[in-house]
């Protein structure tokens, strides 16, 4: 394979979604890379916070391990360059704070119970410009709808080169289209198990935000950009597999056509929806596209192709069958706010949990639903904290440095002085 490419980037996800790894030479591809353990005490703006579980910060920041199988390396959207994303191991085992090994446990605990999960995922993004004075402003499509293609709404060309490079890196695009907002755009990515769906989510982010510097541009999978505009949402499309290789979301004998173990799984994510939250919704801004009346995913409720449901289950019946969940956004870290979705989902089934009935409300101006989710990430790591039970399914040490880290990040946000406070006060006081 070394002849194919020159080099191998080697990438992994680390709890702020962001996408760490090493170019390698295609020579030495198969010696694997090494990173520091400090990394998992960053935040956004490149502070560590100290003692946080996985920095192993009392030893001296050490390595921990990126490994990967040669097999699973795949084409990259860079000329020349191969792509992997790895595993991360520490003294050879698993390192607990890695989303990807979360991902790998929630599989493997749905697996005991002879079950494979099977996800789609929808992302929506904004795109913006240079502004001319160092910031950026939305793209300008005077002429952009809903459900809208071509240059109209995309007068840049973006959308045509995320197409051609999800083509070069065999990342399954399904279907592409202009939001409600402009200049807000869903991907579609094709149905997959659930690690490679993640593992092809992740990249599909990576992938997306440097076509569009190219471009000069900015993609931003932010939940609420624009406080004018709608929210951005990551939407996760589960179905599960029995061990003969059916969908277990159908049943043909029921009323509805959807089986006893999807109703358990949709009481699960339900039971655990405020402290969900905390994970597929994990930072401050995620809250301004979580209200009442946005669509998003704020209540905990479930209806039949209902989009003001937070588990919406799609008409498709059979093979196509499957639970959309609704309540994350794109800053979540996509390995583990599936890792999460799936826990939570198996707890409503191994609990047998019972499901209240469907969303009758329209969703906006009127709704059944009477429990949302916290008003803030404060809160809404309160929430996660408590559900011992997600914890533990989770892992209670990715858990731990999750929260530890965010913590920290709301700490920085209630010191802050915002943009808002200087237009509001500042001419009077």
């Amino acid at each position: 394979m070394s002849s194919e490419y020159n080099r191998l980037r080697v990438l992994w996800p680390d709890h702020l979604g962001l996408a760490r790894g090493k170019y390698v030479p295609a020579s030495l591809a198969d010696h694997g890379v090494r990173h520091c353990t400090g990394t998992w005490a960053l935040g956004y703006d490149r502070g560590m916070t100290p003692e946080t579980p996985g920095s192993h910060w009392n030893e001296g920041l050490p390595d921990f391990d990126a490994t990967y199988d040669m097999d699973d390396i795949r084409p990259g959207w860079e000329p020349g360059t191969r792509v992997v994303v790895a595993d991360l191991m520490r003294l050879d085992e698993p390192f607990e704070v890695a989303p990807r090994h979360a991902l790998r446990r929630a599989i493997a605990d749905w697996k005991d119970l002879g079950f494979s999960p099977y996800v789609g995922m929808e992302f929506e993004a904004y795109i913006f410009e240079p502004d001319g004075s160092g910031g950026w402003r939305p793209i300008d499509t005077p002429g952009a709808y809903v459900y809208g293609t071509g240059p109209a709404v995309d007068p840049h060309g973006l959308l045509d080169a995320i197409w051609a490079a999800c083509e070069e890196a065999e990342i399954p695009l399904e279907s592409v289209n202009s939001e409600y907002d402009s200049p807000q755009f869903e991907f579609t990515l094709r149905y997959r198990d659930a690690l490679t769906a993640a593992d092809e989510g992740f990249l599909f982010k990576v992938l997306a935000r440097e076509v569009a510097h190219r471009l000069g541009l900015l993609l931003t999978f932010m939940g609420k950009p624009l406080s004018d505009r709608g929210g951005s949402g990551l939407h996760f499309n589960i179905s599960l597999r029995n061990e003969a290789g059916e969908n277990v979301i159908h049943d043909p004998s029921a009323s509805d056509g959807v089986s006893e173990l999807a109703r358990l799984a949709v009481a699960g994510l339900l039971a655990h929806h405020r402290s969900l939250a905390g994970l597929c919704a994990p930072n401050v801004n995620a809250y301004k596209r979580l209200r009442p009346a946005s669509l998003s995913g704020y209540w905990a409720n479930w209806g039949y192709d209902h989009r003001g449901a937070t588990v919406r289950i799609p008409p498709e019946r059979g093979e196509g069958s499957r639970l959309e969940h609704r309540l994350s956004d794109g800053a979540a870290v996509v390995h583990t706010a599936l890792a999460a979705v799936l826990q939570a989902a198996r707890l409503g089934y191994v609990n047998k949990l019972e499901l209240g009935p469907a969303e009758g409300g329209n969703g906006l101006d009127t709704i059944d639903a009477t429990v949302g989710v916290p008003p803030s990430l404060n809160d809404a790591l309160d929430a996660l904290e408590a559900d011992q039970e997600l914890v533990s399914a989770v892992g209670a040490q990715i858990v731990a440095q999750h929260v530890a880290v965010k913590r920290a990040e709301w700490e920085r946000f209630t010191g802050a002085t915002t943009d808002w406070e200087m237009r509001e006060y500042l001419p009077f006081l």
